[in-house]
């Protein structure tokens, strides 16, 4: 027995059905786009972040005793660190001017020894890195830090 649907119910599977399509089409290039993004964030930290900080984002050994010098070494930015801690807003400060400047306008008396990365990166880089470096942690602190950051 065939089925009779209304011409107003052939019009409405046709823009479900486009619908879908033009949700496919943007999941597609979101993923994509996520995955280069992410891609060249981990390229940017290999070139200006892992030689301080670790290839798998360790940090260095005992970053929480500052050394004779004066500084504490670099902290892991990994879920054992306190980088999730931090909005975007101030992890991208941070990158960008350096941990000196943003330490004095904190009011914090410590030397900092996080170099400033403002003339060499971009904005668009400094968030793919950071991208890079939040896509290793668990859900939960993605979640935290996301929220933090106003998200």
């Amino acid at each position: 027995m065939p089925i009779n649907a209304s011409p107003a119910f052939a019009v409405w599977v046709k823009w479900l059905l486009a619908l879908a399509f033009v949700c496919a089409a943007v999941w597609t290039a979101w993923t994509y786009s996520r995955h280069q993004g992410l891609q060249r964030g981990s390229e940017l930290y290999a070139a200006h972040c892992a030689a301080c900080h670790g290839t798998q984002l360790e940090g260095r050994p005992d970053w929480q005793i500052m050394g004779e010098d004066g500084v504490l070494p670099a902290p892991p930015h990994d879920e054992t660190g306190h980088t999730w801690h931090h909005d975007d807003a101030m992890l991208t400060d941070y990158i960008r001017r350096g941990g000196q400047a943003v330490l004095d306008d904190m009011g914090v008396r410590m030397t900092s020894g996080m170099p400033a990365f403002g003339a060499v990166l971009e904005d668009d880089d400094i968030a793919a890195i950071l991208a890079f470096i939040k896509s290793n942690w668990p859900a939960r602190i993605q979640a935290v830090q996301t929220e933090r950051s106003g998200g």
